[in-house]
């Protein structure tokens, strides 16, 4: 029967463990978990100092989580599993009481003043995942019932462990979605190369909270990798020099496609930059390819700032995070070179424009000229050779002459560019350009709509001058809306013929909801590239678009009102005849 003593003794433990089990339980934050079970164990045993180590699955490390009344530096330190009383209650699953530190080899010595220690493994799901140690400042300290209760904390503890991991598991996947959700955004963005690589580098930085992010990428020949954006990277790293691929550490994950990490780049023998890393404060590296369409491109570089092992589900992280960077990268680059080919197709659209200018410059002075020339034939004939006016008539004459060659080569030259035919998928032309005029849409804030019909057979005619046709109808309808609006562009099958019949012309729609225009504009949109009425640019667009339906015997129809947008509608036909034939203009709606 237990005496009056031992009954009070039972209780006092039972209401400790009660307590104990509250704290453990009080919150989902693994290192707080532990700061808390130690501080209600230290004073209970008691003891002057404590631990909570635990094995990192991929180092097979103990790692400091917890410390109680231990000097600052300890909670850096990390032991082999069987190094000191902590690493043998780990190796063998057994608790360890040191009655006497000094004569006791497993003693690590993390306070001058310790004499005993007391050691209970952590086990979650039969397995060994960490271990508790007290200790006392006089040997001796513990006793048996101490051990016991230290065990049974143990037990009480290594459930919540085991739950405060999953939630940290969770917790860190939920983190990698969230970037993961991040570069998605990305890449379904239009945003230039330069922007891309800055928010990939930040965004991995943050992924995983490394000290810096560099991402590196290969030049044209291959041979070499050059620093192209870095986040949390000082001067020293962001202008090293550039890497050879077949003599460094990133050149070897570039060949290899495959993750490779460094423990300490400060002196590893792997890494070239090593005086840069320590500098910078550079100590453990995770690279990973940065892989599209079965091609390394460059790699993506996380860098720690102390001692870590980087676990299968970070390396994991980081590679699917890698891949999506880079389809956002290719997608940025061929966004760039999309801009760039859309500049050239406009300088391309402006020295046309000149052209047909210059054309009919030529054409307009070509009819004053030949009347000045046979007044000035009629003129000089009526003086002497000795007079000095007939000199001055036969300078005049020599300048119209000359004048007269360069109209004749500035026509020769025009009439050389005639359409040169060949079959044109217009919906696929038309498909283009939208590609090509997206950004500028959206920076103005115009909703593009495109409706084209199916099945519509190819087209006979001049892909370029086509091209730039409807490049000009578009660039137009998006002047004509500065402050946003709706630009719809259809295409549609027509029969010759209102009885219906195999198509035989194509209709392209261009509305724009934009601020139309007068009158006056209406009548003379299409006219000479020399008359035009806008208030503002040159009025070569609309006198292109004339010459292209002209050179491909089509039709233009203008149905516009002021503040009521405008709409143009080109008749093609399928297979142009040569002979000037004309759809039915009714059959072309606005």
């Amino acid at each position: 029967m237990e005496t009056h003593d031992e009954l009070q003794a039972r209780i006092r433990r039972l209401e400790t463990l009660q307590r104990v089990g509250r704290v453990i339980h009080s919150t989902l934050e693994l290192r707080e978990s532990l700061e808390l079970i130690l501080g209600e164990v230290i004073p209970l045993v008691p003891a002057v100092s404590g631990l909570v180590a635990l094995v990192n699955p991929t180092t097979r490390f103990l790692e400091i989580e917890a410390a109680h009344g231990l000097p600052a530096h300890v909670r850096s330190m990390r032991f082999r599993v069987g190094e000191g009383a902590a690493g043998w209650a780990a190796r063998t699953g057994r608790p360890l009481l040191v009655e006497d530190t000094r004569g006791d080899r497993r003693h690590l010595p993390l306070r001058k003043d310790i004499r005993s220690e007391l050691a209970v493994p952590l086990r979650v799901a039969g397995e060994v995942r960490g271990v508790i140690t007290v200790h006392a400042s006089h040997p001796n300290a513990f006793h048996a019932s101490d051990l016991e209760l230290l065990e049974e904390i143990a037990a009480m503890a290594s459930p919540a462990i085991a739950n405060t991991w999953q939630y940290e598991q969770a917790r860190l996947k939920s983190r990698f979605l969230e970037s993961l959700v991040r570069v998605g955004q990305i890449i379904n963005s239009a945003i230039s190369l330069d922007e891309a690589l800055q928010v990939i580098t930040r965004e991995a930085r943050n992924l995983l909270q490394a000290r810096m992010c560099s991402l590196m990428m290969l030049d044209d020949t291959g041979e070499w990798l050059d620093v192209r954006a870095s986040h949390g990277a000082g001067p020293a790293y962001r202008t090293k020099p550039r890497l050879n691929v077949s003599e460094s550490f990133v050149g070897i994950v570039v060949r290899r496609q495959k993750a490779m990490q460094l423990e300490n780049v400060q002196s590893s023998g792997r890494y070239q930059n090593t005086d840069i890393a320590r500098e910078e404060g550079l100590v453990s590296l995770l690279s990973v390819p940065l892989v599209f369409a079965g091609k390394a491109t460059g790699t993506l570089n996380l860098y720690t700032g102390e001692p870590h092992t980087f676990s299968d589900e970070e390396i994991r992280a980081l590679s699917a995070y890698a891949e999506l960077s880079a389809l956002a990268l290719d997608k940025a680059r061929l966004y760039d070179r999309t801009v760039a080919v859309e500049e050239q197709l406009r300088e391309s659209e402006r020295l046309t424009s000149l052209g047909l200018l210059a054309a009919e410059l030529a054409h307009e002075i070509r009819n004053p000229l030949t009347v000045m020339k046979m007044l000035h034939h009629s003129i000089s004939s009526g003086f002497p050779a000795d007079e000095p006016r007939a000199t001055d008539l036969r300078v005049m004459g020599e300048k119209m002459d000359h004048l007269n060659r360069i109209v004749d080569r500035v026509l020769d030259l025009a009439r050389r560019n005639e359409p040169e035919m060949s079959a044109v998928r217009v919906n696929g032309l038309l498909d283009d350009l939208g590609l090509l005029t997206r950004h500028k849409c959206r920076a103005q804030r115009v909703e593009l709509i495109q409706k084209f019909a199916r099945g519509i057979p190819d087209l006979i005619g001049d892909p370029t001058m086509l091209e730039q046709a409807f490049l000009n109808l578009t660039l137009n309808a998006l002047e004509a809306m500065p402050d946003g609006g709706r630009l719809s562009i259809r295409t549609r099958a027509l029969p010759i013929r209102p009885s219906g019949g195999p198509p035989q012309h194509l209709l392209v729609r261009f509305r724009d909801t934009g601020i139309g225009m007068p009158e006056e504009q209406r009548q003379r949109a299409f006219t000479s590239l020399l008359s035009s009425t806008k208030p503002k640019g040159t009025g070569l667009g609309l006198a292109m678009v004339a010459r292209a339906a002209e050179a491909h015997e089509g039709t233009l129809r203008i149905w516009s009102r002021p503040g009521r947008g405008t709409t143009i509608s080109m008749v093609l036909p399928l297979r142009p005849s040569g002979g000037g034939l004309r759809p039915d203009p009714g059959s072309a709606p606005p």
